[in-house]
């Protein structure tokens, strides 16, 4: 499985970050390895001063698919999710700086966090109208709705799968809102869709 990743997908959160909005959805990937094992806390890594949350919506696929039309991309999914992408900031900024790729800053062992919990879409009301939030030590850090999202999920699916076959097992994630901000040791964080919890972690 492999995991796949939308950057800049909120307004807010560009701006938050003084990014340039993207004219498509900007894509990377996190290998197997960055997901954070189960009951297990985020240790946070020793070559970053500045590892940041950033809590996402994650979408399960469910079956093979390439040039997904986005008339038919609701088909290859029936979960949703909840998950945080973490960020080595510093070290991200200066990846940047030098134009070189994310991947030490955003696919470390750990930088995934994939809630335990799974939703059915049929449970949803309106997938394009999902409200989700992050708590850090019980006070909301990140709120954000699905409506916000510059791509929606159907056009995601349908983007990604020009450039990536997508296979039962993968994770998308969708993009994070503003609010993002620095963890530090013995941090809790709690991840909700609408008002159930999905996830809950501590940092070390």
């Amino acid at each position: 499985m492999k995991i796949i990743c939308i950057g800049r997908n909120y307004t807010d959160h560009i701006s938050e970050l003084k990014n340039e909005k993207p004219e498509a959805p900007v894509i990377f990937l996190k290998p197997d390895t960055s997901i954070l094992l189960k009951k297990q806390p985020f240790f946070i890594p020793d070559f970053s001063e500045e590892v940041h949350y950033e809590v996402e919506v994650l979408i399960k696929i469910k079956r093979v698919g390439k040039h997904i039309q986005e008339k038919f991309a609701h088909k290859y999914y029936d979960e949703v999710g909840l998950g945080i992408d973490f960020t080595a900031r510093d070290l991200q900024q200066k990846l940047k700086e030098k134009g070189l790729p994310w991947e030490k800053a955003k696919a470390f062992d750990g930088a995934a966090v994939v809630g335990e919990k799974w939703l059915t879409k049929d449970s949803i009301a309106d997938i394009n109208m999902l409200n989700f939030s992050l708590e850090k030590n019980g006070e909301t850090v990140q709120k954000g709705n699905t409506a916000l999202m510059l791509w929606k999920i159907d056009e995601l699916i349908a983007y990604i799968s020009q450039f990536f076959t997508l296979k039962i097992g993968d994770i998308i994630f969708t993009g994070t809102p503003a609010g993002v901000g620095k963890v530090a040791v013995n941090d809790r964080l709690t991840g909700f869709i609408e008002e159930q919890q999905i996830f809950s972690i501590q940092t070390k």
